[in-house]
């Protein structure tokens, strides 16, 4: 049965008349397939984002094909790559295919042979996936995983857009708790105060 993978914090349903999360829990994965993501070349809004903060949106932006081993892959450097900042799993065939060991495979090897790349575009934990992954896996609607919010404290998505996505992923280091960063009005409508005060929202001093 598919499920609900990963929520991280920086990421949120933008508006109570959006995305309901039952509906990306319920996503059918093609036969064989472990897991679904959206692409990197998925929407026009998307890549404007992604143009105008200098990120990769292909494979050649996480894996170094300078390397033997990487070429032997058969990868094309200039296929689209995804996110795994949000992905629906099914769990049974997780297991059956080893998917962990998999992965865990590729981490070993680029701890010996530095095979991703320099100009990498996200964290270490792409590149593997992206390796396990590669046309293996289901497409997610890309409205439930509109990213690269957090690359930026001045790139913006247009807001008549940002009111068609089913889910908002503050990636990158701006985080909608921190400041600077963009959006933060749609993150702090869901924001819960820490009871114990021992974590508060940094904002600006508002001028006196």
């Amino acid at each position: 049965m598919p499920g609900w993978k990963k929520n991280i914090p920086a990421c949120l349903q933008p508006d109570q008349e959006g995305g309901d999360i039952k509906d990306l829990f319920d996503t059918k994965l093609k036969p064989g397939h472990a897991a679904a993501f959206s692409t990197d070349c998925d929407l026009p809004s998307t890549h404007e984002m992604v143009g105008s903060i200098g990120m990769q949106t292909t494979y050649m932006g996480f894996l170094d094909y300078r390397k033997q081993e990487v070429r032997d892959l058969g990868i094309n450097p200039r296929e689209c790559s995804f996110n795994p900042g949000v992905f629906v799993a099914d769990i049974s065939e997780w297991k059956k295919q080893k998917i962990t060991k998999q992965l865990e495979k590729w981490m070993e090897e680029n701890f010996r042979q530095n095979i991703y790349s320099s100009a990498m575009a996200g964290g270490v934990a792409t590149p593997p996936m992206l390796i396990v992954f590669h046309d293996k896996y289901t497409t997610l609607d890309p409205l439930w995983h509109v990213r690269h919010l957090g690359w930026s404290p001045n790139a913006r998505y247009a807001d008549s857009f940002l009111q068609e996505a089913l889910l908002l992923h503050w990636n990158g280091p701006f985080k909608p708790w921190s400041y600077p960063a963009v959006h933060l009005d749609l993150w702090e409508r869901w924001f819960v105060p820490d009871p114990s005060r021992r974590f508060s929202l940094v904002r600006p001093k508002s001028e006196s």
